[in-house]
């Protein structure tokens, strides 16, 4: 028979059941401690990884958005380049009996701006006017009054210049330019005078053509203006303004003066010619125009090539409008400017 194992005190008993349920307890601590370890590594973990991937991102973004900038930029810039200039607007096509009209009209403002328009080359008589006239070509007429007062003080005659060396007449003459192709024209046509006209200017187109280095331009400035003929002188300035006022599409002188000649009455080329030269070399410049301080800016086609803004296009203004000196050195007494200084002595 089994001998049966004493009963352990109840006090044993109770202290027995407390350590194990602190054993457990205290191995449920220790599990819950590791998850929560775990799920807080994790979450860094998760969190440093994120962070990795946003840092990642943003230079990428900010490539991106540099690179849209860029783009937009170039974009920006050549659409400037490609846009179109701002352009007044087209008048209405007018028609011939319109444009006639308007023509005489600018010719009576521009009579009206300039009443004292002359030639503005320096002459006592028609050789002097001749001579000039051959010399102003490719230089200003300023420079030719400075450089014929010495010429006619040597040779004041058509029989004196024939009978000059060509190399004195190149120096007296070489500061006009192409000294050497005019010098011939002047001993040329000086020779013609004196052998063909008696020493005389002659009065009539088709002589004058005639003579080395005359051609329509200079005849028609010496018969208008010596001579009292009416004549178109068209120059650089005259056949410019003519475009540019619509009168004519030509670019040919012959034709540009016979387009012109339609438009006016005969007893109006000469002044015209003066007034439209004047026009040209004091306010429609060649390259820019000043089209803010034109009278006759309402009349022109071509209103809005040059300078609009008032203030600006007044600085633009040359010789008397300008306040500054005119082209001739004895120019007429109703002059409104001050008389051109002569060259300096060499």
């Amino acid at each position: 028979m089994k001998e049966t194992p004493p009963a352990k005190p109840a006090a044993a008993r109770t202290a027995a059941k407390k350590a194990a349920t602190k054993a457990v307890a205290e191995k449920t601590a220790k599990k819950a401690a590791g998850k929560t370890v775990a799920r807080k590594t994790a979450t860094t973990k998760d969190a440093a990884t994120k962070k990795a991937a946003v840092a990642a991102k943003a230079p990428a973004a900010k490539k991106t958005t540099a690179a849209k900038k860029t783009t937009a930029a170039k974009k920006a810039a050549s659409a400037k380049k490609t846009a179109p200039a701002k352009t007044v607007p087209a008048r209405k096509p007018e028609s011939r009996v319109a444009m006639v009209r308007r023509a005489r009209r600018i010719n009576r403002e521009l009579a009206e701006l300039y009443p004292y328009a002359h030639p503005e080359l320096d002459f006592t008589n028609p050789f002097e006017l001749l001579v000039a006239t051959v010399l102003s070509a490719q230089t200003t007429d300023l420079r030719v009054n400075q450089t014929t007062p010495r010429l006619f003080a040597v040779c004041p005659t058509p029989e004196d210049m024939a009978a000059m060396a060509p190399e004195r007449l190149e120096e007296l003459i070489r500061p006009t330019g192409f000294f050497r192709a005019k010098t011939k024209s002047l001993l040329g046509l000086s020779a013609a005078l004196r052998d063909r006209f008696g020493g005389e200017v002659p009065g009539r187109l088709e002589d004058l053509v005639t003579l080395p280095g005359v051609g329509r331009k200079t005849a028609n400035v010496v018969l208008g203006n010596a001579f009292g003929v009416p004549g178109i002188t068209v120059d650089t300035h005259f056949g410019r303004l003519a475009r540019r006022f619509g009168w004519t599409t030509a670019e040919d002188p012959d034709k540009v003066e016979a387009d012109v000649a339609a438009i006016f009455p005969k007893s109006e080329w000469t002044m015209l010619s003066h007034r439209v030269v004047f026009h040209g070399r004091r306010v429609c410049h060649s390259r820019k125009p000043a089209c803010g301080a034109c009278p006759i800016a309402p009349l022109c086609p071509a209103y809005g090539e040059g300078e609009t803004d008032p203030e600006k296009a007044r600085k633009l203004l040359k010789y008397e409008l300008g306040g500054q000196p005119g082209q001739r050195l004895k120019p007429p007494a109703d002059y409104p400017g001050q008389p051109a200084p002569p060259m300096a002595a060499p």
